[in-house]
């Protein structure tokens, strides 16, 4: 298996498709990555079960890019925080069409592992493009995320969470809030889209453990739950 490379303004995409798709997934493509890329398409086509396309998109600054406001845990430039209106932006107005033209206009499904995690659920509250969120291991102990995701909740159908069972068990103050923070996004989710359509899944292992799989479930289980939607 092996993808295509493009690129789409002035940001690399790396394209893998299997036969005529049915769902578009993208994910934020950081330089940690690009190695994993191929090996989580395998896993992803292995355990779907549909044929998709998945598409990730260069991270020119894996903080600057994915985090939708300024936190100092995060990161102390200033300008971390002011970017990921852009990078949504581009996911929407330029990759999106460029996909659309080639696939057709099919359900899409946005995912990302840690901060890309973050980035999916931030954006999928910010416009109704998006059919599924697949955030695995999602950051969501960047300041405030709580006060926010009540204020501004997703508009996907569905929305699938994962943490490994050890991330929240750090001694830095600000990450150990990560296991009460993603229990409680879960608690909102069950009550604005219903148990049926979000999950919670344990993981064993910190937060840099089987990152591929754990994004590959991630994606996997939204096309399922999308699937079965349809026979409903």
């Amino acid at each position: 298996m092996s993808h295509k490379t493009t690129t789409i303004e002035g940001r690399e995409c790396f394209v893998f498709a299997s036969g005529q798709p049915l769902y578009i997934l993208i994910q934020p493509l950081g330089a940690h990555e690009r190695s994993l890329f191929d090996h989580t398409a395998q896993l992803i086509a292995d355990e779907a079960g549909v044929p998709f396309a998945l598409a990730a998109f260069q991270v020119f600054d894996w903080n600057l890019d994915l985090t939708p406001w300024h936190d100092d845990a995060i990161s102390r430039k200033p300008e971390v925080g002011t970017m990921t209106s852009d990078t949504l932006r581009h996911v929407t107005e330029a990759l999106l069409p460029v996909l659309e033209a080639e696939y057709g206009k099919i359900p899409v499904i946005l995912g990302g592992y840690s901060l890309g995690g973050l980035f999916a659920l931030w954006s999928a509250s910010q416009t109704e493009r998006f059919a599924a969120v697949a955030a695995a291991s999602p950051s969501l102990w960047i300041r405030d995320w709580l006060d926010f995701a009540k204020e501004h909740p997703v508009k996907a159908e569905k929305v699938y969470l994962s943490l490994g069972d050890q991330e929240e068990h750090v001694k830095n103050r600000a990450i150990s809030r990560v296991g009460d923070s993603v229990r409680e996004e879960y608690e909102l989710l069950k009550v604005l889209l219903g148990s049926e359509n979000c999950t919670l899944v344990w993981n064993s292992g910190n937060h840099f453990k089987d990152a591929d799989k754990r994004l590959s479930a991630a994606f996997a289980w939204c096309i399922k739950a999308l699937e079965a939607g349809k026979k409903v």
